[in-house]
């Protein structure tokens, strides 16, 4: 290799060796969960809010709107008539998923129990976009293509780009700053069921 070939690469090993080991274990949870935050916890926030009534009592009840934007089919087969809506499956379906929209995001951006809350989330969105697709039936341009030139579809390509942080954090977790990390450095870890003897 010639010799400047090896500085070039000593130099790309120093550089980016160095920003590894300053951000192992802290920075690629810690802005995972902040681009959650900063671009998808309103977005749930809001929507979880359509789903429940107002005050504080209404946090409790399951407003009709989330039977129409989770289980519209079963709406429509009751005759509009949300009452006569089986609660199983589709009452404890609706409320699962008004809950979940309001428990996973919190978790996420807090930092508890992330990996859970953070695959949650994406079998969340998996499910939104299926019933987006298939009940709600929006437009082919909504929907959008992957691999095509146009990377703003509202479906396909910005949810795909929402897994991504959902997917690092469900393999890696959310990293030390986080309140996971803080529990995992208050807790003792257990190397062997029996503590050996000398």
């Amino acid at each position: 290799m010639p010799p400047i070939a090896r500085r070039v690469l000593s130099l790309h090993n120093t550089v980016f060796g160095t920003l590894e080991r300053l951000t192992n274990g802290w920075f690629l949870g810690l802005f995972a969960r902040f681009i959650f935050a900063a671009v998808l916890w309103a977005y749930f926030l809001n929507s979880a809010f359509t789903k429940v009534g107002e005050g504080f009592l209404g946090f409790f009840m399951i407003a009709p709107g989330a039977y129409y934007q989770i289980a519209l089919p079963a709406v429509e087969a009751a005759g509009g008539d949300i009452d006569q809506v089986a609660l199983f499956p589709w009452g404890l379906i609706v409320t699962l998923g008004t809950y979940a929209e309001f428990i996973l995001p919190l978790l996420v951006v807090a930092g508890l129990f992330t990996r859970m809350a953070a695959l949650g989330m994406m079998v969340f969105i998996a499910v939104q976009t299926l019933v987006d697709i298939m009940v709600h039936m929006v437009e082919p341009e909504t929907v959008g293509a992957l691999f095509d030139r146009f990377p703003d579809a509202l479906i396909l390509d910005q949810r795909l780009l929402w897994l991504m942080p959902l997917a690092y954090l469900t393999l890696k977790g959310a990293g030390l700053v986080s309140i996971d990390g803080l529990l995992a450095s208050r807790l003792p870890l257990r190397t062997s069921a029996h503590p050996q003897t000398a």
